[in-house]
């Protein structure tokens, strides 16, 4: 294995691009709108000591450029049925297993709380998992196989 690349550190302050509350990628012109580069941004996010930040080799450097991001950087974008859960598909393009245990709302948004990050869901996954959600004595549910958890509010 061959040395380390040397580094380009760009800092949060420095960035051109942010990712808005609802996963939604900006620069100063506006919302970005080219697909292959929001998908080629969501894919590079990656998480150190220093925050979050889009990584990749260029030039036989690793570029590390840390971003604004107004409440989280993951979000859950998708979600799938598997048997008697529902896997979430990330903006990163990761899945997880859903644990319901680890979901709260706070301002009317859901979030899964993780060991090592804090997802959002976005509006479209939202829908999608709206049709597993009820509410109980005016609490918030999650129904998975004759199964309810109450979603807390932080």
């Amino acid at each position: 294995m061959g040395p380390e690349p040397e580094q380009i550190i760009v800092p949060k302050e420095n960035a051109v691009f942010w990712l808005d509350k609802n996963g939604v990628w900006h620069n100063e012109h506006g919302r970005l709108e080219h697909p292959k580069i929001i998908r080629y941004f969501h894919k590079s996010i990656q998480k150190d000591e220093n925050g979050y930040h889009l990584c990749q080799t260029r030039d036989g450097f690793l570029e590390k450029v840390y971003f604004p991001h107004e409440d989280t950087a993951l979000f859950v974008f998708d979600l799938k049925r598997k048997e008697t859960s529902l896997v979430l598909i990330l903006n990163t393009g990761n899945t997880l297993d859903l644990d319901p245990e680890q979901l709260f709302s706070k301002n009317d948004q859901l979030y899964l709380r993780t060991p090592d990050h804090l997802v959002k869901f976005a509006p479209d996954a939202l829908v999608k998992l709206s049709r597993f959600m009820g509410d109980d004595e005016d609490r918030l549910t999650l129904c998975l196989d004759e199964k309810t958890f109450i979603i807390p509010e932080e």
